[in-house]
């Protein structure tokens, strides 16, 4: 099953780089929002400058009447638009302007004045803002000079606008292709992690798939499959090693263990010869016990027993093992109990399922002590269960034990050649079945947990 697109490393990626791309695009309008309103309000602010000077020279040249006649020209001409002009008596009068009164404001350190006024541009009863400077005249008049702000911000209500809206086209462009471009890189793992699977359950001679574009993933998918090849290749090698060692072996020692039985017979019973012979014969069957779960195990790692899967009762394959091995259990004096759930079925080997949990049950019997108590259950969910009372697994050697030919120090002292747990991990790996290995406390609880997969 594949990860959701939200949960990749490509999402996660192409998120960091969208706001990446956010935060400049923002700090790029900003800067150019602020850059141009700096310069809009420099030339407002020249303006008025200039006005004044004009003013005062016309003060100083025409005296007071040629200052009202200029200020009046401006206020009902062309000039007047935007315009803010207001002169004062020595007792503070208004005398000629287009505004009613002093406005009741301290000017900043930069002698600048900011004050709301009616907008005569606007609605009746709008209010703006205007921007002026006041200037003292000779003869203790007083001048003010200003700029009505409206426009300023309409202006700046259109940048704004104008800048949100291309910043926030450009974040949905990018959104989109950061999108697209992670949709493209997931297809390209997902075949990679599909083929990977695939080689785990155990198909090795599935291979990534090659584009013909010849970029990195074509190149890292070549690379892969030249991998597999040789990795196959050493594994058949391997494989097939050990199977001709195992196979020729076998013969001499089945051989070898005939005709230590047929003198076996000559030999009276109770004598010295006849115990080095039973001696003998129980090591080549221990021999030959160890070659057979190496073939096991062999033939579990290969896959080769997937072909002939079918739906098997996995509480009925519980059942026959149980009643093989509950006759030694009561033997040696350990209860043996047992209860298989109806309906558990699994896709799979008989013969390697059984031998599995013959295995379980062969441990289980031979390190649980007389008196200890062994359960063998099938449970609901696909669970194949063997919990006893011996005396366990040390947690750092719960992973060891599934190793070939590992065995722990408490159990040197019993027969055993190291391979059953992991012919057992074997065929869970085979039927991708979960291998869990738990304290029982005391004793060792094994699960086989197989995968929902139910007949159609």
């Amino acid at each position: 099953m594949m990860p959701s697109p939200f949960r990749t490393s490509v999402f996660r990626l192409a998120l960091v780089f969208i706001g990446l791309f956010a935060l400049s695009g923002l700090a790029l309008v900003g800067f150019i929002y602020w850059t141009t309103i700096r310069v809009i309000d420099s030339q407002a602010d020249a303006t008025i400058d200039a006005e004044i000077v004009g003013l005062v020279e016309q003060y100083q040249v025409a005296g007071l009447e040629g200052l009202v006649r200029s200020i009046r020209a401006r206020v009902e001409g062309i000039r007047s638009q935007g315009g803010i002009y207001l002169l004062t008596s020595p007792n503070h009068q208004p005398l000629i302007g287009n505004l009613r009164d002093w406005p009741d404001v301290n000017p900043d350190r930069n002698g600048w004045l900011e004050f709301p006024i009616k907008d005569v541009s606007q609605p009746r009863g709008v209010q703006s803002i205007a921007r002026a400077r006041a200037f003292e005249l000779a003869g203790d008049f007083h001048l003010l000079v200003g700029r009505d702000l409206t426009e300023r911000r309409q202006f700046q209500h259109i940048i704004l606008l104008s800048l949100g809206g291309g910043l926030g086209a450009v974040l949905l462009l990018g959104s989109i292709g950061g999108v697209v471009s992670g949709r493209y890189l997931l297809r390209r793992l997902d075949a990679i992690n599909a083929t990977s699977a695939e080689i785990l359950a155990g198909s090795l001679d599935r291979r990534v798939p090659v584009g013909r574009r010849g970029d990195e993933f074509d190149r890292l998918a070549t690379n892969l499959n030249q991998m597999l090849d040789r990795i196959e290749h050493l594994m058949i090698g391997l494989r097939e090693v050990t199977d001709s060692v195992a196979h020729d072996l076998r013969s001499p020692l089945t051989r070898l263990r005939g005709q230590l039985e047929l003198a076996l017979l000559d030999e009276p019973k109770g004598g010295q010869r006849a115990a080095v012979l039973e001696q003998a014969i129980g090591e080549v069957d221990g021999l030959l016990a160890t070659f057979t779960a190496l073939l096991s195990i062999a033939q579990a790692e290969a896959g080769a027993a997937r072909a002939s899967f079918q739906w098997l009762d996995l509480g009925e394959i519980a059942h026959d093992v149980a009643e093989l091995y509950q006759p030694l259990a009561e033997e040696k004096g350990i209860v043996f109990a047992e209860h298989f759930a109806e309906g558990q079925s699994v896709r799979g080997d008989r013969h390697l399922l059984s031998q599995a949990l013959a295995n379980l049950l062969d441990n289980a019997i031979k390190y649980t002590p007389s008196g200890g108590r062994i359960q063998m259950a099938v449970a609901q969910g696909r669970k194949a269960i063997v919990a006893d009372t011996g005396p366990g697994i040390p947690p750092d050697g719960m992973e060891k034990v599934l190793g070939r030919f590992v065995r722990l120090e408490q159990s040197r002292s019993t027969p055993g050649s190291g391979l059953g747990l992991s012919l057992v991990a074997a065929v869970a790996t085979l039927h991708q079945a979960k291998l869990t290995l738990e304290d029982n406390g005391p004793g060792l609880r094994v699960t086989l947990e197989f995968p929902d997969a139910r007949p159609a």
